[in-house]
């Protein structure tokens, strides 16, 4: 026994070469620590080396490298941070056809809170939300599959599927006392991502409500602005945004900021230190600005609430925002495979980070009763590992519905409202009706009209 560890120990010597060079060569790209010296870096090479040929050879079933790597890979990845992640060939494809082209989706965006697979926000008019996803719904399953352990990447993956197809998510919702299963078809996803509209009885005040940061987003809004020149004050609808494009995002601040450093993101290699700054020509400071967010306000919408807020530009009404504030960059490995990983964070113009924190309103507001009666707050438990084991054993077919089939139950009959009277694809005025519905929006809309009385919106 003896004897065969020391064949082991030298097959993996004379392999250390190889792993250096391939290991070693990919590392220059980025910068090291400092107390990594290339002594311990080799050291690292060897005993990776090492285990690997002890797991060939002693393992009880047959492996291969090229498996064993990928799966190292994986886990290496996966323990940086929840958004990095390693690619093999079928990942960057599909990640290619994502990016690329149109494909079948449930229209969700989805994050890590709390080591918990977690709805950051579904998209409006997407099947999610027509079948009664909501923010800060802890994905449980995905069909029958347990989302403990598992990437986001991995779940997003199985939540992409052909148009037409079904798909049953079981979550774990505040203040439900069982796991419920909610059946989704997917769609192709095609979303408008800003909704203009008046508010009735109020003239000049204009609702923008931002679903998410497309491509068009600052051309939407300059048009919008346009088409209602007598606008007096401005309610921006961030709620349930989970980000989008970061240029997108600036873009829209710019307009109501004149000078100074919006966003910066700043990561260990210094080409990563970037500064996005404010322009003063076409900015508008004297409309004041009201903006609401919540939970699922995420990543660019945070940049957006985060920057007026600092720039004293806007008042911050709503919950507390996800807390999405890191930046990855997909660096290709060979021709087929790809790193998504971490490489900065973003800062707010105060200097303040949004990673983990996210944004604190101005002035908090809870959801009222409109599309949401339950409040969207993520569970907060010691050990939510345990807990989410709990709920999965209760899973069975008589413990947890689905909720396409509760035609009068209270998530199917929020749907329906939410669809028939507070869409902002199917209206085009904030009723009355509506305000009254939402907390949030009513909280909005009267400090607005107060800024537009005293003129506090004005510079």
């Amino acid at each position: 026994m003896i004897q065969k560890s020391k064949k082991v120990i030298a097959a993996g010597l004379l392999s250390t070469l190889t792993a250096a060079y391939l290991f070693g060569s990919f590392a220059q790209a980025k910068e090291q620590p400092k107390e990594d010296t290339a002594k311990q870096k080799l050291e690292a090479y060897i005993k990776f080396t090492q285990i690997l040929n002890l797991i060939e050879q002693e393992y009880v079933d047959e492996t291969n490298t090229t498996t064993l790597v990928n799966k190292a890979l994986k886990g290496l990845m996966s323990n940086l941070d929840a958004h990095s992640a390693y690619m093999d060939k079928k990942s960057y494809k599909d990640l290619t056809v994502q990016t690329k082209g149109e494909f079948g989706g449930l229209g969700i965006s989805v994050g890590m809170k709390d080591g918990a697979l977690t709805v950051i926000a579904p998209l409006e008019g997407t099947p999610a939300m027509k079948a009664g996803v909501k923010a800060g719904d802890i994905i449980l399953k995905i069909d029958d599959k347990a989302t403990i352990g598992m990437s986001i990447d991995e779940a997003v993956k199985l939540m992409r599927g052909k148009p037409g197809t079904d798909i049953v998510l079981t979550i774990v919702r505040k203040k439900e006392p069982k796991p419920i299963k909610i059946k989704i078809t997917r769609d192709i996803i095609k979303i408008d991502s800003v909704y203009p509209k008046t508010v009735e009885g109020e003239d000049g005040i204009l609702y923008l409500h931002i679903s998410s940061f497309d491509q068009k987003v600052v051309e939407s809004v300059k048009k919008a602005l346009a088409d209602h020149n007598n606008t007096k004050g401005i309610l921006l609808d961030l709620r349930n945004n989970p980000g989008g494009l970061l240029e997108q995002a600036t873009g829209l601040v710019d307009m109501f900021v004149d000078h100074g450093v919006i966003v910066s993101q700043k990561g260990r290699v210094k080409s990563e230190n970037v500064e996005y700054r404010a322009h003063k020509e076409g900015t508008d400071l004297k409309t004041p600005i009201v903006t609401l967010v919540n939970g699922g306000s995420a990543s660019a919408s945070e940049i957006v609430s985060g920057a007026l807020q600092d720039f004293n530009r806007s008042v911050i009404v709503g919950e507390k925002t996800f807390g999405k504030g890191s930046v990855q960059i997909v660096l290709p490995v060979g021709k087929d495979e790809a790193l998504k990983l971490t490489v900065a964070r973003y800062y707010l113009p105060s200097g303040r980070t949004i990673q983990n924190k996210g944004v604190t309103p101005d002035i908090p507001v809870h959801l009222g009763k409109i599309e949401f009666e339950e409040d969207p707050i993520l569970l907060k438990e010691k050990d939510l590992k345990k807990h989410l084991e709990t709920e999965l054993k209760k899973i069975g077919n008589d413990t947890a519905e689905t909720a396409s089939k509760k035609k009068t139950s209270k998530d199917a009959n929020a749907t329906v409202e939410s669809e028939d009277e507070n869409s902002s694809i199917n209206n085009k005025v904030i009723t009355e009706k509506m305000i009254y519905n939402d907390a949030q929006l009513k909280s909005g809309l009267d400090i607005l009209k107060a800024l537009i009385i005293t003129e506090k919106g004005k510079h």
